[in-house]
């Protein structure tokens, strides 16, 4: 069964620091960072004036805030942005004024090693956040940056278990190369957030060949390239929704299935499938639905949901410090924290 204190615990235990852009503006964002430093779930890092913050909340003072226009290294983020940017026509004056943006600067900070991820999304949309990731921090490979929702909760159907579902909400029409690499980054997801054993469908509506269509070929390729290439991961497609997560109707139109009926990576053929099956899920299921977690990136940033809780940003959090590079021996206070508390 999975349980999100598990997960929570081991954030606490690894204390990454992940900054915030949008606290000067997301009522809701403040509540849950008070949550994270109180609890002690991870380190915090606030983007905006202090003055100004100060005067919204007093309790703000006991965190670091750093203020793009007053940051000591901002030459730093400015020089990084130009140098990455450049030969795409960015000049060094729209790099500094750039710099001056929330989501890019905190990107920046995590790109320079200033926080160890991000967080952001609350109050925009996916765009203003994938973008500055995608221009700075870019993806770890050849392959894309796509993105995943954790869901979990208990209800009649689920019964406690986790699921997977990728890719609701980078991606829109992704080619079967694309969901091959989609499956092979959520089963990396998988494994961070506590499903030991992912079990990948993929996602159509049609199963074994009931429909024929551009649509249902597709699938069926992209999980020939996946099970080629990663022969151990229990994997299946094309599969309807109904024989990817149920055992009986499972028996009947897939026999011969290696998943039974009991996936836990569940691979949507296009954004449209995703977005709104997610959606379903959170709202009508009564689920809890943490993202789009961000996939593939070098560093983790992550977005949320427009409609999302205080509790969704503090679970998203907890998914961001697991995403971080960590290495048992590391010492945790090797990384001196530049950010300013006061300006």
């Amino acid at each position: 069964m999975f349980k999100i204190k598990k997960l929570i615990k081991e954030s606490k235990r690894r204390q990454r620091t992940i900054v915030f852009p949008e606290v000067s503006f997301s009522d809701r964002t403040l509540e849950a960072v008070k949550i994270l430093q109180k609890k002690k779930i991870c380190k915090v890092m606030l983007v905006g004036d202090a003055s100004a913050l100060l005067i919204r909340d007093k309790s703000l003072e006991k965190f670091d805030i750093v203020n793009p226009a007053t940051f000591q290294d901002r030459e730093v983020l400015i020089k990084t942005l130009y140098e990455k940017r450049k030969e795409k026509g960015m000049t060094r004056e729209q790099a500094e004024e750039l710099e001056k943006d929330p989501y890019y600067f905190a990107t920046l900070l995590v790109e320079c090693g200033y926080a160890d991820g991000m967080i952001a999304g609350a109050e925009t949309s996916t765009a203003n956040t994938v973008r500055p990731a995608l221009q700075i921090i870019k993806s770890k490979n050849k392959a894309p940056v796509s993105s995943c929702f954790l869901v979990y909760g208990k209800n009649d159907f689920l019964d406690g278990k986790a699921l997977i579902l990728s890719d609701c909400g980078v991606l829109e029409k992704p080619t079967a190369e694309q969901l091959s690499a989609i499956a092979a980054a959520s089963v990396e997801s998988a494994k961070q957030f506590g499903i030991s054993t992912p079990k990948v469908a993929f996602l159509s509506y049609s199963t074994k060949g009931s429909a024929k269509s551009e649509d249902v070929t597709k699938v069926q390729q992209a999980y020939e390239m996946f099970k080629k290439k990663n022969k151990d991961v229990l994997a299946d497609g094309e599969l309807q929704f109904d024989a990817a997560m149920v055992k009986s109707v499972a028996d009947h139109k897939a026999p011969n299935s290696e998943i039974q009926g009991d996936a836990n990576v569940l691979i949507f053929p296009d954004i449209n499938a995703g977005n709104i099956c997610y959606k379903t899920i959170q709202y009508i299921g009564g689920l809890t639905a943490v993202g789009p977690i961000l996939q593939n990136l070098k560093k983790p940033v992550n977005d949320l949901s427009r409609g999302c809780s205080v509790n969704d940003i503090v679970i998203l959090a907890v998914i961001t410090s697991l995403q971080c590079e960590w290495k048992e021996d590391e010492n945790d206070n090797k990384k001196e924290n530049k950010g300013d508390k006061k300006e």
